[in-house]
């Protein structure tokens, strides 16, 4: 009998990747397009817009598209046996809104196999630039919503967090408030998750409970929208985000238009997509009572929760994605690898090896030289700009090549670590026993290679 494979795909940041396993979960293929350089023509800098604000980011919603018709053509250059996959499922950046208009549906439905995806629906979005979890613009919107819940914890009893720009919610009222009649014209909003799996199952896909838990609109306690967090944000929100699913739910086969341009089969199952951190703890097989610190576009730490006591502190708790009775905790800072990036390109060459070489050249404790990087404003905390101290904890304006250099990894595993402790309402002493793993990192340099 023929070994079944499995497609997964993810929509991140700066990237679509693609991959292939069979059922022993070894990989067959995977390939990748780079939006910023495979796909110029629509001017991203690390997958996104930054407008003159500083404050509101966005993606062309066209590329994404484009790129997974660009990753399905290499597949298909590449001789990938499409009618092998019995099962596709993927993950998104989490937080960012895809805003389908009026017709959009009927245009999903009735796509021609012999017309590539961007071509069909790039007059399907009521606005073509979808904010992303980098957009820090919505404070006021946040504000409102806490209001409307009787305040921040309360809001975080219900949804798992207290308000937060990137979170989803506050973009969407924001969207409401400033481009009426767009939103006036949109008959459905996904996630970038959701999204994804509508390019494939030829219809609206369902938003899942985990990535839906990221919007400030999910109450996690019941997995079902909050009709108080729905009302406070915009009129009309809940027929246009349909109703969320289980992480695992199949939404159905996969389009006639895949099966028509691409061989897949007419029994290949679409499974819900997620956000790209549920899908992390997915992935890493994550046992109780461990915690992961992951390093990437943004870094998190994240952590399996079954006894969860949501707080305002920056703790964001979701609704496990493998199972519906327990829960993710986890934190954000999106000063992760851009922020790494940016100064090995400043102090390195834009070199790995000068950065690792130069880190290791100086002692540990930076003879107590300290810095803090946050070239966007950051999420824990609240907070933006480049603040450096020198060993008598005076601000300087800036240090030796070599000094900045251990600043920033030195000031990003510590701060890692000290709001860590802030899952400790949550995970309590499991919490604090990861904190000396977590600043252990430090020494693990070579894995800033792979940011």
């Amino acid at each position: 009998m023929t070994s079944p494979h499995f497609l997964g795909i993810e929509v991140s940041t700066q990237q679509v990747k693609v991959m292939i396993v069979d059922d022993n979960l070894h990989v067959l293929h995977k390939c990748s397009v780079l939006f910023d350089t495979e796909l110029p023509e629509f001017g991203t800098k690390g997958g996104a817009h930054v407008h003159a604000d500083g404050l509101t980011v966005t993606t062309p919603t066209g590329m994404w598209v484009k790129a997974v018709d660009l990753a399905l053509a290499k597949m298909k250059s590449a001789g990938v046996s499409f009618d092998r996959i019995v099962a596709i499922s993927g993950t998104g950046q989490q937080h960012g809104s895809v805003y389908w208009r009026e017709g959009a549906r009927v245009a999903l439905r009735s796509l021609q196999p012999d017309r590539a995806l961007h071509d069909q629906l790039k007059d399907s979005f009521s606005i073509p630039d979808s904010p992303i979890w980098m957009d820090s613009s919505t404070t006021a919107y946040c504000r409102r919503l806490e209001q409307a819940l009787g305040g921040a914890e309360k809001l975080a009893d219900v949804t798992g967090c207290c308000a937060q720009e990137r979170l989803t919610g506050n973009q969407i009222a924001k969207i409401f408030h400033t481009m009426p009649e767009e939103y006036a014209r949109t008959e459905r909003i996904s996630l970038v998750s959701s999204f994804a799996a509508s390019l494939f199952l030829g219809d609206y896909a369902a938003i899942d409970y985990s990535d839906g838990s990221g919007m400030n609109l999910l109450d996690i306690w019941t997995r079902s929208w909050s009709p108080d967090c729905l009302q406070a944000c915009a009129p009309g929100l809940e027929e246009r985000i349909g109703l969320p699913v289980a992480s695992y739910s199949a939404l159905g086969a996969v389009s006639s238009y895949m099966v028509d341009r691409y061989g897949f089969s007419a029994d290949c199952k679409v499974i819900a997509f997620t956000g790209d951190n549920p899908a992390s703890l997915a992935g890493l097989r994550l046992d109780r009572g461990e915690l992961v610190l992951s390093l990437g576009t943004s870094d998190t730490v994240f952590t399996w929760l079954d006894h969860p006591r949501p707080n305002a502190d920056g703790v964001n708790v979701w609704v496990n994605p493998l199972d519906v009775d327990a829960f993710l905790g986890l934190l954000v800072w999106k000063n992760g690898s851009l922020a790494r990036e940016k100064v090995r390109n400043a102090c390195s060459g834009g070199s790995w090896d000068t950065f690792i070489s130069q880190l290791q050249s100086t002692p540990p404790g930076n003879g107590g030289n300290m810095g803090f990087y946050f070239y966007e404003r950051e999420i824990t905390p609240s907070i933006v700009g480049v603040h450096r101290f020198d060993s008598q904890d005076e601000p300087v304006s800036s240090f030796s090549a070599e000094t900045e250099v251990r600043a920033l990894v030195e000031g990003q595993m510590l701060a890692r670590a000290a709001h860590t402790t802030n899952l400790g309402g949550v995970l309590g002493t499991a919490c604090l026993a990861c904190l000396l793993g977590l600043v252990i990192t430090l020494l693990v340099v070579t894995m800033l290679c792979w940011s």
